[in-house]
């Protein structure tokens, strides 16, 4: 007999949520497969019927998290006036804060702040190259520095209880990429 969708996906839902629970309490390496199909209200056959194991499960949430190439909004990049697409990752950042303030956080995935500049990268270098005839060996070292930042003051923005507003910060990243960290800091704007 077959499974109804709907439960099946309610249930894969239940797990994944009861998974997060825990996560957001204490390291992956301490969870069991026992505690989250308890937490869930299922026994371990129901886990491992969608499943492999726990880390399987950070895997796909993690996977349903990061957009996709087709996902993201396009970036157009008018005439010189050439910015860093900035509202796209504070939209995408906040419709994920629940998720990336612990997997970008200091108890969260080391692994998952590069797969998500993995998966945004190539848009953003596919806007920007078609304007600039920068080397896209340099341009590519550039964006993985850009894209770092970013990420690093959004986790800290949440960490911090976003004491600014999200235009503010938006503001301010806009400022340190057009001006600089240096000149911000010495009093020079």
């Amino acid at each position: 007999m077959k499974k109804k969708p709907e439960i099946t996906a309610q249930t894969k839902q239940n797990l994944l949520d009861a998974f997060w629970a825990l996560y957001c309490e204490k390291r992956i390496e301490k969870i069991t497969v026992k505690e989250i199909a308890e937490k869930a209200g299922y026994n371990r056959g129901t886990f491992y019927e969608y499943f492999t194991d726990v880390y399987d499960v950070l895997e796909k949430l993690e996977d349903s998290l990061i957009p996709d190439i087709h996902g993201l909004p396009p970036i157009s990049i008018k005439n010189q006036d050439m910015e860093m697409p900035l509202d796209m990752f504070m939209t995408l950042y906040e419709k994920n804060s629940k998720y990336y303030s612990v997997l970008l956080g200091d108890k969260g995935d080391p692994a998952f702040a590069s797969k998500l500049k993995k998966s945004t990268k190539p848009v953003i270098k596919q806007a920007f190259l078609e304007k600039s005839n920068i080397n896209p060996i340099e341009f590519d070292f550039i964006l993985e520095f850009v894209l770092s930042a970013m990420i690093g003051i959004m986790s800290y923005w949440f960490r911090e209880d976003k004491v600014l507003r999200a235009e503010e910060l938006v503001l301010l990243m806009h400022d340190l990429m057009e001006n600089g960290v240096m000149k911000r800091i010495k009093g020079e704007l």
